[in-house]
């Protein structure tokens, strides 16, 4: 439970700290490259889910906080009746922690969450995200591979 409880802290740590350097060292709205045509910085605040989806009345707010809260328990619960050889799994579990608990304080804190990676390939364009997105897209695939691996570790020879 140790690794899974630095991993969580290192997460959150990484995505609120990341978060204070853009919002003190960015411009909300302004695009700032980094990779031209590929990669910039740009500071937006995200009053709603998933790329600014569910709307931004108080309602919402309070909805996707309490969700974020009982995600935050079930990943808790789930991660302390893991067996010492499910790693894979408490790892992914920390990171989707971190990152649910790194937008949640955004959305306590601030009333939105903070996002200011903007990726674009030719002419896609990545909605803007930070690092706690991250960590919850990294986490949930590894999940899934942990979730793969299992299954053919019981498979039948």
């Amino acid at each position: 439970m140790a690794v899974f409880l630095a991993i969580f802290a290192l997460t959150t740590g990484f995505d609120q700290g990341s978060k204070e350097w853009a919002k003190s060292s960015l411009e909300l709205g302004v695009r700032e490259p980094v990779i031209a045509g590929h990669w910039d910085w740009q500071l937006s605040m995200n009053p709603g889910a998933a790329f600014s989806s569910f709307g931004t009345n108080v309602a919402t707010q309070i909805t996707l906080s309490i969700l974020a809260m009982l995600a935050l328990i079930g990943i808790g619960v789930t991660a302390a009746r893991t067996q010492p050889e499910q790693r894979l799994q408490r790892f992914a579990l920390a990171m989707i922690g971190g990152g649910a608990l790194g937008n949640l304080i955004d959305r306590l804190r601030d009333g939105a969450v903070t996002d200011f990676v903007r990726w674009q390939w030719n002419e896609h364009v990545w909605p803007v995200f930070n690092v706690a997105d991250v960590a919850l897209v990294v986490g949930a695939l590894l999940l899934v591979a942990d979730s793969a691996l299992a299954h053919r570790r019981r498979a039948p020879a």
